[in-house]
């Protein structure tokens, strides 16, 4: 007896010869319906229509199609069980020993905008509920669900009866294929509907195995999408990228966001921003009139610490930028654009990273941020909603200059983007000292202003927290600190505050924190 493969794909790329050789070398017979079957008859292929199977014909516009007893029966049948072989016989069931079966368009339809009614009717039902089936009954029938599978199961049918190893890889396959589909579906609905889950649910598919993690003897993975992030950047040369490396690169462009990402000369003036970026945290930053003088100014700032760094540009790095980086030993470089002298003159650096990451593949801004931890998952929003700087109080009996102003907006962007605790110590928009990390306020505001030293004097001072006493503007005074930006909310307000108009300096709260743990 000839076997049976049922055939119904939206997709339908290689399907013509897969079922070609299904019938030609195999000797199946084709089950089908609808727009697959209308396809395979066009090309000649000899096709059992699933209403002349079923007797039963299509219903409600095509929703109804495949869910009938005959085909379900046909595939989930045990072949050596006893009962079901009664069943078989008395229901006068066929046997269906293949599924081919990949499901309605519903991820490409919403994403296009779509109204509510028409991504409603691209909800498959009929071919999940085969997948589901064929896979539940693996031991007895095959499932495919995309077309990179055609060419190895006709090999593997080659070499004689399936293996169950096989077949199971089939069936793990097709659940994940279902559960994927379930996934886009129930999440556009929460966000049409603005709806709270009870369950947090999402599928990235896998990118690439990575060659470790952050030690070598980490195995490491890379899932996401296809159409955002980093995986639509474009990686014009240099090694893959490794998971520390992507880590980095999140850190670095997500920094240099904060000051407007754009193509080849849309900038204003003093806009240009670059960022150096070390073990995800920055170690230069700056914004000038050009995309080299910002490399420079940010590079002044701890050199030492840029050495095997990162790099993130938002505007073009044009051929006088890329003299300069290829002066230091750095590990990427992201922009949006690079002219191509540029490349040419960055070639000899052959292992540097090169990545072109568009203002089209950025995400949405009301994306989630999720750690991982034992047991569990934390979520929240990004921490990527406008500064309001007309929230911003002044606090002191003086106020910064226009200047001053400038600094300490451009110092409160880089902080935010710091491992808390964190201070940043600014000058004419650029950073000449920063302190991560630190278990106490004061300590990260030592190292900051020990790294910026004489450079201090008229500079200007960002905390990403509250200072929970006066000893941290008290040592801001001492190197020559002229204003400070800080959230505000500690109970011992007052104290700092007071200490600045002791010491002639400005303060400034956003009433807004920004902690990076």
């Amino acid at each position: 007896m000839s076997p049976l493969a049922l055939v119904s794909v939206s997709d339908k790329k290689d399907i013509i010869p897969f079922c070609k050789e299904l019938v030609g070398k195999f000797n199946y017979k084709i089950l089908s319906s609808g727009g697959t079957a209308k396809h395979l008859i066009e090309a000649n292929i000899p096709v059992i229509k699933v209403a002349d199977f079923t007797n039963s014909p299509e219903i409600l516009g095509g929703r109804v199609k495949t869910l009938h007893p005959k085909i379900h029966g046909g595939i989930l049948a045990k072949r050596i069980d006893e009962e079901h072989k009664r069943d078989i016989e008395d229901n006068d069931l066929k046997l269906i020993d293949l599924v081919v079966v990949n499901l309605y368009p519903f991820k490409k339809t919403v994403a296009q905008g779509s109204k509510w009614e028409d991504s409603i009717e691209n909800i498959d039902i009929g071919g999940p509920s085969m997948i589901r089936s064929a896979a539940k009954n693996h031991k007895d029938v095959s499932v495919l669900v995309d077309p990179s599978q055609y060419q190895n199961f006709l090999e593997e049918s080659k070499k004689g009866e399936l293996k169950d190893s096989y077949k199971a890889k089939l069936a793990f396959e097709a659940f994940q294929h279902t559960a994927d589909y379930d996934t886009a579906i129930s999440n556009w609905i929460r966000k049409e509907r603005d709806l709270q889950p009870s369950k947090y649910i999402e599928s990235y598919p896998l990118i690439k195995t990575l060659r470790y993690g952050e030690n070598p003897h980490q195995k490491a993975f890379w899932y996401g999408l296809s159409d955002i992030g980093w995986n639509a950047a474009e990686q014009l040369q240099g090694k893959d990228l490794s998971y520390n490396n992507l880590l980095d690169l999140e850190s670095a462009l997500s920094t240099v966001l904060e000051f407007g990402y754009t193509e080849k000369d849309e900038l204003t003036t003093d806009m240009f921003a670059s960022v150096i970026l070390k073990h995800n945290n920055p170690c230069g930053a700056s914004i000038s009139n050009s995309a080299s003088k910002s490399f420079l100014n940010a590079l002044e700032c701890d050199s030492v610490s840029a050495f095997g760094g990162i790099v993130a540009f938002n505007s073009n790095v044009d051929s006088d930028t890329a003299i300069h980086l290829k002066d230091i030993f750095l590990e990427c470089v992201v922009a949006p654009s690079f002219d191509e002298e540029a490349l040419e003159i960055l070639k000899v650096k052959k292992n540097l990273r090169i990545l072109k990451f568009s203002k089209d593949q950025l995400p949405k801004k009301n994306q989630n941020s999720t750690k991982s931890i034992m047991g569990g998952l934390l979520v929240q929003d990004t921490d990527n909603s406008e500064e309001k700087t007309e929230n911003w109080i002044s606090v002191t009996k003086k106020n910064p200059s226009n200047q001053m102003n400038l600094d300490l907006n451009f110092a409160w962007k880089i902080c935010k983007h710091v491992k808390s605790n964190a201070i940043v110590i600014a000058k004419n928009q650029t950073t000449i000292g920063i302190g991560a990390g630190q278990m106490n306020r004061v300590g990260a505001a030592k190292i900051a202003l020990k790294a910026a030293g004489s450079l201090c004097s008229d500079a200007v001072l960002a905390s990403d927290g509250f200072f929970p006493f006066a000893d941290t503007v008290e040592l801001a005074n001492k190197y020559g600190i002229k204003a400070i930006v800080q959230p505000g909310g500690s109970l011992r307000d007052q104290e700092s505050i007071d200490m600045c108009d002791s010491k002639g300096i400005s303060m400034i709260f956003t009433q807004k924190r920004h902690f990076l743990h």
